[in-house]
């Protein structure tokens, strides 16, 4: 290849901007890097605004600060690499709580993604099976086996555990159901310690001796300022040329690589690139792959989405528990399925007016009809349920601000990573310019994101190399 690289990368989340920084970093100098993104902003889920003369989160409020294997995550070495580790806060409250009984209890501690390794540490909330967790003589999953999370727990330590601590765990990040959820995906440590171990509270507290943290060390971070700063700072390092309102229509591979097809079917551009990154939700990157690789298509376009609602108020001088926030279980009966305290949560966002931001998320999959609710409804029925839950009269919120993210959250059923792994192969096979990207695929998460999208421009300067530059 005599001209320089030009690379595609579709999608201005997180995925494809980090793919993008990492195309600029270490492929050939000169790569042309265009991002398209369809909608009229950059970010995908980051995306901060303000309420009250404060910047609040609307979507990914945090970052997890290390990574499985036990160093930095992706997220913290995309920051340094881009300057930002000095803006980088953590929380000042930790604590947060589960709403059961009409009340508000502490989660309990030693859990993973509340699976306990200790059963009389849960009592407070759940009764776990007595005697359910023996040990068969052999381990909990087979080599290559993958299961719902709910049916592995359940099977073991009974519904209430289940109910009142893993399904709101899950619930929290993924707006899904412990008994949907692949175990390999949501929760791979504990999915790698059950393969060995005989007992699913020998696997918990196996999968957190092999990840351990220095004492005090903080698990999440922020961005003072918000996260919309690293959206900002990736698309300038990236150096690539930025095309908002630019939906991707079709994908057709030439001689050299690809054309694309930028814009309104009325008066369509066509745009030519040696390489594509797809880093797009699912259902949209099958689209474009259906009439290139249909199999792989048919394989990417069945995961299913969740529909959420983020409420956010700014209540007066409200009387909080010092929490981070609460999560609800669905048995419950509430519209609210978590929520955050911002300002009791995150210190540098509390100001000497009194004023809280508290955030609730609504909405679980399979039931979005409580998504149905026009603004004005929701952010009342929020505030109404948050009194009940905090036993409190709230004050009337002063501002108010409901964002709504259609099909937002990928759901992961058993066998989900096996899935993507035999497309991905078949992909490469048939079109190694061609990579995939983002959630859909690789799980939730602003490090799992920018992993996903750092791997495929890896396998795009591996793809184009051998051709030279």
């Amino acid at each position: 290849m005599s001209r320089p690289w030009r690379v595609a990368v579709v999608g201005g989340g997180i995925a494809g901007l980090a793919a993008a920084v990492r195309l600029r970093d270490r492929a050939p100098a000169g790569t042309e890097i265009t991002v398209y993104e369809q909608s009229g902003a950059l970010g995908g889920k980051l995306r901060t605004g303000e309420l009250a003369g404060r910047p609040v989160e609307f979507g990914a409020e945090s970052f997890l600060m290390r990574d499985p294997a036990g160093g930095d995550s992706a997220a913290v070495t995309l920051i340094r690499r881009l300057g930002l580790a000095e803006r980088i806060v953590h929380p000042t409250v930790g604590q947060a709580a589960l709403a059961v009984d009409g009340g508000l209890r502490p989660v309990p501690g030693g859990t993973l993604v509340g699976v306990p390794g200790d059963l009389e540490r849960v009592a407070t909330v759940a009764r776990p099976v007595a005697d359910a967790d023996r040990d068969g003589g052999r381990p909990l999953l087979g080599p290559d086996e993958d299961v719902a999370v709910g049916t592995l727990v359940r099977a073991r330590l009974g519904d209430q555990v289940v109910d009142r601590l893993v399904d709101p765990m899950l619930g929290g990040v993924y707006a899904g159901r412990a008994d949907d959820l692949s175990l390999v995906t949501t929760m791979p440590a504990l999915a790698r310690a059950a393969r060995v171990e005989h007992t699913l509270t020998g696997a918990v507290r196996a999968a957190q001796a092999a990840a351990p943290r220095a004492p005090g060390a903080p698990v999440f971070g922020t961005l003072a300022g918000g996260l919309s700063t690293l959206v900002e700072a990736a698309a300038t390092a990236s150096g690539a040329t930025i095309r908002l309102q630019a939906a991707v229509r079709e994908l057709t591979p030439t001689a050299e690589g690809w054309r694309l097809t930028v814009g309104p079917t009325r008066d369509p551009e066509l745009v030519e690139a040696h390489a594509v990154v797809l880093a797009l939700p699912a259902r949209p990157a099958a689209r474009l792959l259906a009439p290139v690789t249909p199999e792989v298509a048919t394989t990417i376009g069945g995961l299913d989405y969740a529909s959420v609602a983020l409420v956010t108020l700014a209540l007066p001088d409200p009387a909080l528990p010092a929490l981070s926030g609460f999560l609800v279980p669905a048995t419950e009966g509430l519209l609210i399925k978590a929520s955050t305290f911002f300002t009791t949560k995150w210190g540098h966002l509390a100001r000497p007016d009194g004023i809280a931001l508290v955030r609730a998320s609504v909405g679980r999959y399979g039931d979005e009809t409580s998504l149905h609710l026009a603004d004005p409804e929701l952010v009342a029925t929020v505030h109404r349920e948050l009194s009940g839950v905090l036993g409190v009269a709230l004050p009337a919120p002063l501002a108010s601000h409901v964002q709504r993210w259609g099909g937002a959250l990928p759901q992961y059923a058993p066998g989900h990573g096996d899935r993507v792994a035999a497309a991905r192969t078949a992909l490469r096979a048939a079109h190694p310019t061609l990579v995939l990207a983002g959630a859909g695929l690789d799980g939730v998460g602003i490090p799992v994101c920018v992993r996903s999208g750092e791997t495929a421009a890896g396998e795009i300067i591996e793809a184009l190399g051998g051709s030279g530059s």
